[in-house]
């Protein structure tokens, strides 16, 4: 038996694959010479034997999410063989909606963040400990019913529609094979996706390869490797995972420090006072917790869509360390960010804006609480924009969607004060318009918005999360 195993192995090597050791099971780093293309099948409601998702919010559990940060380890050392990443693409989330509630799958995206802070970016001259999720609409048929339409679609970050009704999936991964560039390309997406696709790989590059024909649970990964000369192998990887149903605990403490904000704050505009009138429509007896994404920014010139390795521990303790910074005060029950799916340009690199959501996405996890994307206005990349600050205090002050609500929120800084400057404005108070901003190396803070009972409005920035960002490492956590 011995014997045979070696042969297949010696097969392998052959075919353009390294094998870590002989006989010893399905362990193997795949060959950087061949194009490698990554299946990794994400949990969602329709597929979740194990219990990886939370079948009220359609997020990842506790389990679910320490599956996914062993499936970060797992594929970094044990597929890539420490090799950095070529490529990352992710299911859109708003693709897959979910429940009666129709919350989307956020579920694919987070699955292989952890991996991709494993690897490392250079952007400007700048390396860091990151890597771009490509999550952007492929085209105008990905884009759902409710959300908003880009303002363009940008290919170099394109993410994988639930439904690949226009083929933009295919034509993804069928022109990263046409392109004939080496390397690892992962893809995060769940079964009925990730299923088609290969199947549509298959019959579109004429590849002789048996496909499954079941679901075989979110442990297994699905390589398409393609040799130099094109051929085409389908192999099969089994994780083992065997993650508790905790959540889960960082490899050591985060450092807690006081609150950094350079200058506080506090502005109120009552109904009546100083010439304020409520606006129609203001919503009642909601607070809502503005926090900014996690660590991003080595250098002001490095700009990826994603976070930093130290980033993750910040999110990750997140739900450890935000009730507490409260003081007593109210806890979120909902938790809001911006679709990650919406994209941008930074010079000629396109990048999908995912940091925001990944970063309150553990916080919904440990708090079992519904994940909602705000996907029905553009985020724009002009942070300054009148009309996105309008927008943004329309859908989250006014309508009574968020009345009685108490919201985490999180979004780029730079979006918040000229939120808040429209939200005061709005009023039409004769007080001195306010003067605040959000320093660039402050991730720390928290702005609360408190609409009463009557719709006045309080904002002050006196909370803060009290983590030390000076001591978060610099690296990803590793698990």
């Amino acid at each position: 038996m011995i014997v045979k195993k070696c042969l297949l192995l010696i097969s392998a090597i052959l075919a353009g694959f390294t094998l870590v050791a002989c006989g010893g099971g399905s362990s193997a780093t795949l060959s950087a010479r061949n194009i490698n293309l990554i299946f990794v099948v994400s949990p969602d409601l329709a597929n979740d034997p194990l219990g990886d998702v939370n079948s009220t919010t359609a997020n990842l559990s506790d389990q679910g999410l320490q599956r996914s940060l062993l499936m970060g380890t797992y594929l970094k050392q044990q597929l890539l063989g420490t090799n950095n990443v070529t490529g990352i693409s992710v299911l859109e989330p708003m693709t897959h909606l979910q429940t009666v509630n129709n919350y989307p799958d956020m579920a694919a995206i987070w699955f292989v963040q952890q991996f991709a802070l494993l690897n490392q970016i250079t952007i400007e001259g700048t390396t860091a400990n990151s890597y771009t999720l490509g999550t952007a609409y492929g085209g105008a048929g990905d884009v759902p019913t409710g959300v908003v339409m880009p303002s363009s679609f940008t290919p170099d970050c394109q993410g994988l529609a639930f439904n690949d009704s226009n083929g933009n999936n295919v034509a993804l991964v069928t022109g990263i094979i046409q392109a004939k560039v080496p390397g690892y390309y992962v893809f995060s997406a769940p079964w009925e996706t990730t299923s088609a696709l290969l199947a549509n790989i298959k019959t579109t590059k004429k590849y002789n390869m048996n496909l499954p024909a079941t679901y075989m649970g979110p442990n297994v990964v699905y390589v398409i490797s393609i040799t130099p000369k094109g051929d085409a192998s389908l192999l099969t990887f089994d994780s083992k995972l065997n993650p508790p149903a905790t959540y889960p605990v960082l490899p050591s403490p985060v450092t807690s420090a006081s609150c950094t904000q350079q200058t506080a704050f506090s502005y109120t505009r009552t109904g009546g006072v100083h010439g304020a009138v409520i606006p129609a429509g203001t919503n009642t007896n909601e607070i809502i917790y503005l926090i900014r994404h996690v660590e991003a920014h080595p250098t002001d010139s490095f700009e990826d869509g994603n976070y930093v390795g130290a980033g993750q521990w910040r999110a990750l303790d997140l739900p450890n360390v935000f009730p507490g910074a409260l003081h007593g005060q109210s806890v979120p029950n909902q938790v809001y960010s911006i679709d990650p799916a919406q994209s941008f340009t930074v010079g000629s690199l396109g990048v999908s804006y995912v940091r925001p959501s990944l970063t309150v996405l553990p916080y919904a996890i440990a708090n079992n609480l519904p994940y909602n994307l705000v996907a029905s206005f553009a985020l724009g990349e002009d942070p300054t924009s009148t009309a996105v600050a309008q927008a943004t205090s329309d859908f989250l002050f006014t309508g009574g969607l968020l009345s009685g609500q108490t919201v985490l929120m999180a979004w780029e800084h730079e979006h918040y004060t000229p939120l808040i400057t429209y939200l005061l404005q709005s009023y039409g108070s004769t007080d001195p318009a306010p003067s605040f901003s959000w320093s660039q190396t402050d991730y720390d803070t928290i702005w609360t918005v408190t609409l009463d009972a009557s719709g006045n409005v309080t904002v002050n920035n006196t909370l803060c999360e009290g983590i030390d960002s000076t001591a978060l490492p610099a690296t990803a956590p590793l698990f």
